[in-house]
């Protein structure tokens, strides 16, 4: 990934929080078929993801191999027009842009075949999506062979992290008053990334 200094992030809690919020990552690997990816929802837990896919996902194929997986989380994003900036104004010399921030995750593969490993990943995964829900779901809420059945259909992943990337773009590249327009026009449009934008300095 292209990661200039000014938007480095490598806070550890900092990325497990990005990841935590917005699970669904893109499931990166390349085999004998060339380039898969699957969107699929992960959860980290120490220096693990664990996920798990359909048994009959070709994707597996290439997770067997134990070769380097890719794991790309995608956070808030929007894009900026060069209208927000007070530099517009001064000198004109402006472009659009686009602020995301990202949490890309390399680690080698490890699929898991066993029922009770799969019943503890789906019931954490569960758990965490219903938490504050007025009437959260659980998985034992189903008749338990159906979730056996069920189960018997997946496949358990667990990718153990060799190298996280984080890339916070949030126009930190930008002087203190071109950051402040756009924080404030961001907030007019009710964005949630207008807090992921460092403030002006003194604000």
């Amino acid at each position: 990934m292209y990661l200039p200094p000014a938007f480095r992030e490598d806070r550890p809690e900092v990325m497990a929080a990005l990841i935590a919020a917005h699970p669904l990552a893109l499931l990166v690997t390349h085999g004998s078929g060339g380039l898969q990816a699957n969107p699929v929802p992960m959860l980290l837990r120490g220096d693990v993801l664990t996920a798990h896919l359909a048994r009959a996902n070709l994707q597996l194929d290439d997770l067997r191999q134990g070769t380097e997986t890719l794991a790309v989380f995608q956070g808030p994003q929007t894009y900026v027009t060069p209208s927000w900036y007070a530099s517009k104004a001064e000198h004109g010399r402006v472009v659009p842009t686009w602020n995301y921030l990202t949490v890309q995750v390399h680690g080698t593969p490890r699929v898991i075949d066993d029922a009770n490993w799969l019943l503890a990943q789906v019931t954490d995964l569960t758990d965490g999506q219903e938490a504050g829900r007025a009437d959260p779901w659980k998985v034992t809420d189903a008749p338990e062979k159906f979730i056996a059945a069920q189960l018997r259909g997946i496949v358990g992943l667990e990718l153990s992290i060799t190298r996280m990337d984080g890339k916070w773009k949030a126009s930190q590249n930008r002087n203190d008053a071109d950051r402040a327009g756009v924080i404030r026009n961001l907030a007019a449009e009710g964005s949630p990334f207008a807090s992921a934008v460092p403030p002006p300095q003194g604000a």
